[in-house]
Formats: C-alpha cells, sequence, structure tokens
C-alpha cells in the first residue's frame, strides 16, 4: 500500500529500543463516595516497533491503559515513561504538547469533523503544530495519497465509506509522524473484511518502524500484533509474544 513517510517527514523519534514503559501503575477513580480500582500496578514496556494487542473483557482495565498510554489521563501512583521522560509529571499544557507530538489516535467511531474535507481533516494536528497553509495541504495531500484517498481530498466525511473513513483517521494520526500510534477498537464500526483490510495497514506501518497499540476483544483482530497483553480486574494477566 505504500503508507510510509518520506525520509524527511515532519519530526524524529529519539533513539532507543523503549519508546514507552509503565511502571507499578495504578489507576484509581473516585465514583461518588467508592472508588474504583481500574488498574493494579501494571508494569509493561513497548520497545520501539512493536506491535500491541490489548485485550480483556469489558471491566478489566483496557480503556484506562490507553488512556494513560495517550496521555488523556494520570496515574494515581507509579510512573508512565514516554520517551524516557516521565510524562505525569508534565503540567497540563506541556502534557498537551508532548501528545501532540508524540503520539496518534485512531477511533472506533473515526471522530472526524463533518464540516471539514479530507484534507481539512487530515492537517488539523499540522495546525495545531504551527504549520504554515501551504506546507500542511501537501502533506496532507501526500498522505491522503499513501493510503488510497488522493482522490477524495474535497470530499466531506459522509461522502466516505467506513473503510475510507477510517483511513482518514490513520491519516490523521500520521500527519504529526508520531512513534506510537494508539488505536481504540479501529474495527469496531467495520465489516469484518473492510475491518482487515484496516489492520493490515496498520500491520505495513508497523513494518516500517511505528509502535502500534491496539485495544481489541476480538481474537483476530489480536492476532496481527505480535505482543497480546490480556487484563482482567485492573491486573495484567499474561503477556503472549509470537516467535
Amino acid at each position: 500500500m505504500g503508507a510510509s513517510l518520506p525520509a524527511d517527514g515532519p519530526s524524529e523519534t529519539n533513539p532507543g529500543s523503549v519508546v514507552a514503559e509503565l511502571q507499578e501503575v495504578t489507576k484509581i477513580y473516585q465514583m461518588g463516595t467508592q472508588q474504583v480500582q481500574a488498574l493494579s500496578g501494571a508494569s509493561v514496556t513497548f520497545e520501539r516497533g512493536s506491535s500491541w494487542a490489548i485485550m480483556g473483557p469489558s471491566g478489566s482495565g483496557k480503556s484506562t491503559m490507553l488512556n494513560l498510554l495517550g496521555c488523556l489521563d494520570r496515574p494515581t501512583s507509579g510512573r508512565y515513561l514516554l520517551e524516557g521522560r516521565d510524562v505525569s509529571k508534565l503540567d497540563d499544557n506541556s502534557l498537551s504538547e508532548f501528545r501532540l507530538r508524540h503520539l496518534g489516535f485512531i477511533f472506533q467511531s473515526f471522530n472526524l469533523i463533518a464540516q471539514l474535507t479530507v484534507r481539512e481533516n487530515i492537517e488539523l494536528p499540522l495546525f495545531y503544530l504551527g504549520w504554515d497553509a501551504d506546507r500542511s495541504a501537501e502533506w496532507a495531500a501526500e498522505l491522503a495519497d499513501r493510503l488510497g484517498l488522493g482522490d477524495r481530498l474535497q470530499h466531506k466525511p459522509t461522502e466516505l465509506s467506513g473503510g475510507q473513513q477510517q483511513r482518514v483517521a490513520i491519516a490523521r494520526a500520521m500527519a504529526n509522524d508520531p512513534p506510537i500510534l494508539l488505536a481504540d477498537e479501529p474495527t469496531g464500526n467495520l465489516d469484518s473484511a473492510t475491518g482487515n483490510q484496516i489492520m493490515t495497514l496498520l500491520s505495513e506501518l508497523n513494518g516500517q518502524g511505528k509502535t502500534i497499540i491496539t485495544v481489541t476483544h476480538e481474537a483476530d483482530i489480536a492476532a496481527h500484533a505480535t505482543h497480546r497483553l490480556h487484563l482482567r480486574d485492573g491486573l495484567i494477566e499474561r503477556v503472549e509474544v509470537d516467535d
């Protein structure tokens, strides 16, 4: 599919074998008068260029772990190191900037802005990075073309199929050239054939050096990853690694 970024893409990642690490991370939510422990002392290391599926039943802590990895939430205790930096120590503004530069998000519901074109949706992270309009438009067109959307740049999301919308979401996630792509049930709103196409695309991106972390409850989707982390009741039960 040729979805790789050119050598002179918008950012560079720091060298090193570890891109993200949870160290004894616990997350407790206050629900009224009760406390709910969503994660209990989770420790896991994500090597650069690896591919992961986070699995488990409803309420096992999958979404909590993904939110912590995506810097959308902070641990109650423990440390989260992203590119070697303890991001839980950052203030909100610094955390938002760090997230923008190091993470890309792919959602089950695509989360595209209906009023914007394909090109404008892809450009959103670049707007926040302060890119000028010409450079941003050129890069968005390049990404769209590499994901088979070159003839859809001026279309709105409602004019696209579900698979095309998810490709737009992937292009948007890639726009800032992050080392990690986080995917939350990325095939949940797609038929099985289209879902497999999307997972094949993510596998290609993984082969080109991106670290892919996917939350899924489907074994066939998890089979695309080389590492499968199983959660239950906020605890890591086991991690399976392909040979």
